[in-house]
């Protein structure tokens, strides 16, 4: 999460106590997709004082004023990021949980385009694509068998999509993001 969590709380009127800051203080660090118990387990190394209801209480007093954006990817866990970001959308690995931003300006030229065509003019969305590597062999096939016609569809896609900027560098995966 890009950006400075504290500030924002300031300027939105909320009242700073030192765990807040905490909290703050790591989601602000945090270059990954937090769940509360990660934000509990990198605060409670700053803070072994913080207990997980403020992680919560304080999670929720963030989202509600507008400064956090809860995500649900699937897994049963809510997971944070800040809301006031450039927008980008989602690639979840499903096998791993690593959570991929990126943006394409195809893309999000062609929804606009979709919504104009149903009669609507777009002022939002939120994207989350779900998906395993390619070379996980699921369907007991991988995309380099002679014959496999998933191969030929890989590379009409990847034409496609060359305009996919990664937006983040960090690995994602939240079994490594603690800290």
């Amino acid at each position: 999460m890009s950006g400075d969590i504290e500030r924002l709380c300031i300027e939105r009127g909320l009242r700073m106590t030192g765990q807040r800051r905490v909290v703050a203080r790591v989601l602000s660090e945090a270059d990954d997709h937090p769940d509360a118990e990660d934000v509990y387990r990198r605060a409670s190394a700053l803070d072994p004082k913080i207990s997980i209801a403020t992680v919560y209480r304080t999670l929720r007093i963030l989202e509600d004023a507008g400064i956090l954006q809860r995500l649900e990817f699937g897994d049963g866990r809510a997971r944070f990021e800040q809301a006031e970001r450039d927008h980008h959308d989602h690639l979840i690995d499903t096998s791993s949980g690593r959570v991929i931003e990126f943006q394409n300006e195809q893309l999000e030229t062609l929804q606009v385009k979709i919504a104009e065509e149903l009669g609507y003019r777009l002022i939002g969305h939120r994207m989350e694509l779900y998906g395993v590597p390619l070379d996980d062999g699921i369907d007991g096939a991988s995309s380099d068998e002679p014959g496999d016609k998933s191969a030929d569809k890989s590379a009409d896609v990847s034409a496609d999509v060359s305009g996919v900027q990664p937006i983040n560098s960090g690995d994602n995966d939240p079994k490594k993001n603690d800290g």
